[in-house]
């Protein structure tokens, strides 16, 4: 079922898997499901029109991907966002983003319940169960510029 973002009905690319490589050089299995045509304009988008959004559009986009994401069993660290990935490296989290995850400064990052335990601070909030946040507070208009046809962040 396609999921809006404003006026737009956002369908969904079939998820991507592949295995990656932790900092510590440990294999994991990474998932990524993406909205077609929103974004940068990535090779799995040819053939589909690219649209813009506004922050507040992309906001509601998100907090529909961690609907979704809340139906997942099974996973150690998610984020929606533009470049989650060094964000759901265990191994990276473990080395770099201690004072972030401490102070409450990754807004949107998923963990499950698990995982980084001793390094977890006050801001992270039940998720759903067996898995904790750092609430997703939305897109910021400022944090957004465009770049030719693409919306980066």
């Amino acid at each position: 079922m396609p999921l809006t973002a404003g006026r737009l009905q956002v369908g969904l690319h079939e998820p991507t898997v592949c295995w990656e490589s932790d900092a510590d050089n440990v294999p994991y299995l990474l998932m990524s499901v993406l909205p077609i045509g929103v974004g940068r304009g990535l090779p799995v988008d040819r053939g589909h029109e690219l649209v813009r959004l506004p922050a507040a559009a992309l906001t509601e986009l998100g907090h529909q991907l961690y609907r979704l994401l809340g139906r997942f069993k099974g996973y150690r660290a998610a984020q929606v966002g533009w470049d989650p990935y060094t964000l759901v490296d265990l191994a990276e989290l473990r080395r770099e983003c201690v004072e972030g995850l401490q102070a409450g400064t990754i807004p949107g990052l998923v963990l499950a319940e698990n995982i980084l335990p001793e390094a977890r601070g006050m801001a992270f909030k039940p998720f759903v169960p067996g898995f904790v946040w750092i609430p997703y507070a939305g897109e910021r208009p400022s944090t957004l510029t465009t770049d030719g046809d693409n919306l980066v962040a």
